[in-house]
């Protein structure tokens, strides 16, 4: 496949729509800020075919397919895409700028997503309601059966382009759903090709679509329009709040920001301590809603953490995310870095200090490691989204609980140490949806429920849990002959 040249419209029922005057966007690779293609921008009519194809679909032909033939597509749809990792991997180095080799642990997520939904599909059970339980319920049978909703809309973020729009489909497509998918503008790519992967893998003609354009144009009139049953998004808390309040009484999950805690015991083991937060702060160029970005050290091994760290991220390479060696690529544009690098400067300016990093070239930002932070700074209490991290010193398990849950934020957390009565303690009292023992914050498998607390959003993905929420419960109930 070339490098460059793609160019891709909105895919409505299995055609593709460019030309004819649509609008047209570049897309840059944000390495090295080459046009790798181009876009056609959906209209308003192209929104609304795809809605009426998604929901003409849905009922003339998805909500029919029974489980193991829409397991048998999403197995299908897994084994072509891992087939493919390399054509995947390379498109999310172009598009998004990701280390190739982080790029192929997207796809083998993503490729774990489609299996575990093939599974869900089997699994879509309702339950017998005991009638008699009630007075005057005698003869009677109460049945529950889980049915799709519809057309899911989902709109899905550039950090992990592949494998949350995966998170979506996956567990829409088990359900027996249709979806309108609007991906980020500056990673439309990967959804363009997984389109193609549904193809042909077997998906009925119109089940995805995928139209292209920017939040206020699509995104918006997808959430509100009447049509569709579910949105599901991932992205920024500002847009995760205007969201919900648009998209009226349809159901809602929201993954948004965090800036996560990890929490340093002194009979932590460190070493293995400081390999797994390095990994946790800057892969991806720390632009990952889990990301480690607030690192708490208990006092009496303090010095020992922050000289371990500092070396290690010292050895961390920086530089086209093509080359298999790069461990840090550049930011999703020059503006994101530029943003980042302010916040960098105001810290220094109220008193942090900078033991690495720090500094900028284009859409690059060296891994940067700040001390003596003060809570109020925008690189301790808001969501950095940058390879920025800030290291804590704290006394007492409370005061460090505190410290921790004095956040808008509560997506995921990590607690490091060796004395189990206190990891239960610690996982019990942080305001988080999820927290990890002896594991960083950015760790995430695709089967357990995700999701977080406060500004960090409502409701839950994780496939099992992403199928439920894409599924309606409904009641049968029987009066039987005395």
């Amino acid at each position: 496949m070339s490098h460059t040249g793609f160019e891709a419209g909105s895919i409505i029922a299995g055609q593709e729509y460019k030309g004819k005057g649509r609008d047209t966007l570049e897309v840059h690779n944000p390495f090295n800020k080459e046009v790798i293609g181009r876009i056609h921008l959906a209209t308003s009519e192209d929104l609304d075919r795809a809605i009426v194809t998604a929901l003409k679909v849905f009922h003339t032909t998805m909500k029919k397919i029974p489980a193991y033939q829409r397991a048998a597509i999403l197995r299908r749809a897994a084994d072509i895409l891992e087939e493919r990792t390399e054509e995947f991997a390379t498109i999310l180095a172009l598009e998004a700028g990701k280390p190739i080799r982080d790029g192929r642990a997207e796809v083998k997520r993503g490729v774990q997503v489609l299996r575990f939904s093939a599974d869900e599909a089997k699994k879509l059970a309702g339950e017998l309601v005991p009638m008699d339980a009630a007075v005057g319920g005698e003869n009677r049978l109460g049945l529950v059966k889980r049915v799709p909703l519809g057309v899911v809309g989902a709109i899905t973020p550039f950090n992990f382009p592949l494998n949350l729009a995966l998170h979506k489909l996956g567990p829409a497509i088990a359900a027996g759903n249709t979806v309108v998918l609007k991906p980020a503008e500056k990673t439309p790519f990967s959804a363009i090709q997984l389109a193609k992967v549904f193809e042909e893998a077997g998906l009925p003609t119109g089940a995805l679509n995928v139209v292209l354009g920017f939040g206020p144009d699509i995104g918006e009139p997808l959430v509100q329009d009447e049509r569709i049953s579910k949105v599901t998004f991932t992205g920024s808390p500002q847009v995760g709040l205007k969201i919900k309040q648009m998209a009226g009484l349809k159901k809602v999950t929201l993954e948004l920001g965090s800036n996560s805690p990890n929490i340093i015991f002194d009979d932590a083991e460190l070493d293995i301590a400081v390999k797994s937060l390095v990994k946790g702060a800057f892969a991806f160029s720390g632009q990952v809603c889990i990301s480690v970005q607030r690192i708490y050290v208990q006092k009496t091994v303090y010095d020992a953490f922050v000289e371990r760290f500092v070396r290690q991220v010292n050895e961390l390479q920086v530089g086209d995310p093509l080359q298999e060696s790069t461990d840090i690529g550049p930011m999703i544009t020059e503006e994101a870095a530029k943003r980042a690098e302010e916040w960098v400067k105001e810290a220094l300016e109220g008193g942090a200090k900078v033991l690495t990093g720090g500094t900028r070239n284009g859409s690059v930002m060296a891994p940067t490691v700040l001390v003596n932070v003060k809570p109020e700074m925008k690189v301790v209490c808001q969501e950095v989204f940058a390879p920025v991290v800030s290291i804590i010193p704290f006394t007492t398990e409370q005061e460090v609980i505190q410290m921790a849950n004095n956040s808008n934020f509560g997506l995921q957390a990590g607690v490091f140490t060796q004395n189990i009565d206190r990891a239960l303690r610690l996982a019990d009292a942080l305001e988080t949806g999820g927290v990890w023992i002896n594991e960083i914050s950015t760790y995430r498998q695709d089967n357990y429920p995700y999701g977080g607390v406060k500004q960090s959003g409502v409701g839950k993905e994780g496939v099992k849990y992403a199928v439920e929420d894409m599924t309606d419960l409904k009641f049968i109930g029987i009066k039987l002959g005395s």
